[in-house]
């Protein structure tokens, strides 16, 4: 369990917090200076951890099942200061998953990194599981915040893509969208959903990569 906690701790906590950052600098490009305020655009995690998402469920799911995934403080985003607030906010949602895809990259870059440098050993083994643990990760963070489900930045992205009278009343199912994916995910739809689109990604990195 230590083991797994070891290899799994350091690509979670910064799939989570810079998938918020993300969110914070898009933002702050965009005219809302909020997060910025609030020194939130940055890759110190301290700034972006949540008790629970980022320690408390990603240690139970780990002893649980050996399986992480958690979340870290929401990015606080003030649609007043947008040109465009439908639109705009759809391009601070899509930052967080974008951010991930790229993260993704940057852990098959690693294990690359660590095959070239570091002969066969126990420490490049360790690093070979990280860089995994850290593709996956962020693959399945980036699938699971694009589905069009409010309050998952898919959701707002169909929400700013939609016309005005349309988006409003998706919008009102934010007050559900718990309710929606906890249904999906006991019922076993959840993972048939993302589990292919995972697989897929994962596989066009490491094609990408030669991994």
């Amino acid at each position: 369990m230590l083991y797994t906690i070891a290899v799994w701790a350091l690509p979670v906590l910064f799939a989570i917090t810079l998938h918020e950052a993300a969110h914070g600098w898009v933002a702050n490009k965009l005219g809302d200076p909020t997060a910025k305020n609030l020194g939130r655009i940055t890759i110190n995690p301290i700034k972006h951890i949540d008790p629970m998402g980022t320690i408390v469920v990603p240690l139970a799911l780990v002893m649980l099942s050996g399986f992480i995934i958690g979340w870290a403080k929401p990015v606080p985003v003030e649609p007043r200061y947008f040109k465009a607030p439908l639109l705009d906010m759809a391009l601070v949602a899509v930052a967080g998953p974008v951010s991930n895809f790229f993260m993704a990259c940057f852990w098959a870059m690693f294990i690359l990194l660590a095959g070239t440098l570091l002969g066969q050993s126990a420490l490049l083994a360790f690093f070979l599981a990280m860089g995994q643990a850290g593709i996956v990760i962020n693959v399945v963070l980036m699938v699971l915040n694009l589905l069009p489900i409010p309050p998952l930045d898919g959701g707002r992205v169909v929400a700013g893509v939609l016309p005005p009278q349309l988006a409003m009343p998706f919008m009102q199912l934010e007050r559900f969208g718990m309710v929606i994916i906890l249904l999906l995910l006991v019922s076993g739809l959840l993972g048939k959903i993302m589990w292919p689109l995972v697989q897929h990604f994962v596989k066009l990195i490491g094609t990408i990569f030669g991994i």
